[in-house]
């Protein structure tokens, strides 16, 4: 294998990791509940500790990247996950768990993050598309086997099976993410690091993402809700006098940047309300056998699987923006089809939405990566993409918290009704397909504000 061959495995490698991360310990809790004589709801923070790790994170990864270089960086986050997952496997107690759970998400933050950086580094122009497709790729299938592998080690191994998988993985990815070239652009710069910004917006985000989880009962929601407001807010005012501020205010005001975090934002989102919702329809609404609703729920990773790389070939030989409409157009069709197919055409109409929603969003995850990223300046690369990342999993944690809420809220409402499941499930659906139109329509408007630029640069005069 060449030497650019394995750098790409590497990164896709650290993705996948850091995907199958999400998802392994999922499958663990119950047999976490007995192992440590826990409940179900102090159990959730092995989940909840990885998540806010993760999300809160994210920037702070990326714009240490750009500082230190990002194959240095990405280097310590793998090790970081790795030694995470080994204190997991090896924990005495609940609470050493939760700790080690939430070490691995700091590392995980970092594997999601510089990757995306790394390959625009590391890529051409015209193959950014395609390798943006392929990590997409990955993180969908990472996504989908760790369920699958974590319940089949579980039965084999016990409830540290699924770490010990972990681990192995992080210390095949160490080799391979040796071999990725070091960036050229990297900031050099004397001011101090911005303590003081990553600190405010990871406290921020972290706050955000406790008030949506929402661990226990009568969780405080509003007040987690208003402290996250607050912390952000001061956040962006020492941003504005900071000397190396860890996410430029300028890049915030960039067009293509912050349309391509608000659409990152509301496309997660919706991809996340099919997996928490689907379940419910399919099996409450349509009377779809349990087992059976595990196949069809497996046919969007299969199907992201299949159609990542092909997306990434379109973008490579067609407009980024456009593609970008053109996918969240896609996108639309398939929530809406979601809300009234199944309707007329049962399990059968559901798959034949997930056909037409999931490569949708495997060709916006391409095209929107390449064409943010490309609009970034080289040395701020490592930034973007972890404000991607971010806005990723703020949209992950909204599609789960809120629109699951408004589910189990109309589902409640109907409970006497003979298709009241159903029903709840496509009116979430609906709104979901809303929130896809309105990423279509701020996509369509960002790209239109470019085109008088262009149309109005300056000529050379013809000698």
């Amino acid at each position: 294998m060449s030497t650019p061959s394995r750098a790409v495995a590497g990164l896709a490698l650290a993705i996948l990791t850091a995907s199958v991360g999400t998802s392994a310990a999922n499958v663990a809790l119950p047999a976490l509940v007995t192992a440590f004589t826990a409940t179900p709801g102090q159990v959730q923070w092995v989940v909840v500790a990885y998540l806010l790790a993760v999300t809160s994170i994210s920037v702070t990864a990326g714009s240490a990247g750009d500082r230190w270089g990002r194959r240095r960086v990405l280097l310590a986050g793998i090790s970081i996950f790795t030694v995470g997952a080994v204190t997991g496997a090896l924990a005495p107690s609940l609470v050493t768990l939760v700790i080690a759970r939430g070490v691995q998400g700091v590392g995980a933050a970092v594997m999601t993050a510089l990757p995306l950086a790394l390959a625009r580094d590391l890529v051409a122009d015209g193959r950014t598309g395609r390798i943006m497709g392929l990590l997409g790729t990955t993180s969908a299938v990472g996504t989908a086997l760790g369920p699958a592998l974590g319940g089949a080690l579980i039965g084999w191994g016990g409830w540290t099976a699924p770490f010990w998988m972990m681990a192995l993985l992080g210390a095949a990815a160490l080799p391979l993410a040796v071999t990725v070239p070091s960036a050229r652009t990297i900031t050099r710069t004397r001011h101090r690091f911005d303590a003081t910004g990553n600190v405010l917006l990871g406290a921020g985000i972290a706050t955000y993402a406790l008030a949506l989880t929402a661990p226990m009962p009568n969780w405080p929601t509003g007040t987690l809700l208003g402290g996250a407001a607050a912390l952000l807010i001061g956040f962006l005012a020492v941003e504005r006098r900071a000397d190396a501020p860890v996410l430029p205010p300028a890049l915030l005001r960039h067009r293509t940047i912050t349309t391509g975090m608000i659409t990152n934002v509301l496309v997660a989102t919706v991809m996340m309300t099919t997996l928490v919702v689907g379940p419910y329809a399919l099996h409450d609404g349509l009377q779809l056998p349990l087992p059976l609703v595990g196949l069809v729920m497996a046919v969007g990773p299969v199907t992201s699987a299949i159609s990542g790389v092909l997306a990434g070939r379109l973008v490579d030989r067609t407009s980024p923006p456009i593609m970008i409409t053109v996918s969240l157009t896609i996108l639309t069709v398939g929530a809406a089809a979601l809300a009234t197919v199944p309707t007329w055409w049962g399990v059968a109409g559901y798959i034949g939405a997930l056909f037409i929603l999931t490569p949708g969003y495997q060709l916006f995850l391409a095209a929107n990566n390449t064409h943010t990223l490309s609009a970034t300046d080289p040395t701020q690369r490592g930034a973007i993409a972890g404000a991607l990342g971010l806005s990723r999993n703020l949209g992950l944690i909204t599609g789960a918290s809120a629109m699951g809420a408004l589910y189990a809220t109309l589902a409640a409402e109907s409970d006497t009704a003979a298709n009241g499941p159903l029903d709840a499930a496509q009116t979430t659906f609906f709104i979901a397909a809303l929130l896809a139109a309105i990423a279509a329509a701020a996509s369509l408007r960002a790209s239109r504000s470019l085109q008088p630029r262009a149309q109005t640069a300056p000529r050379k005069e013809q000698p």
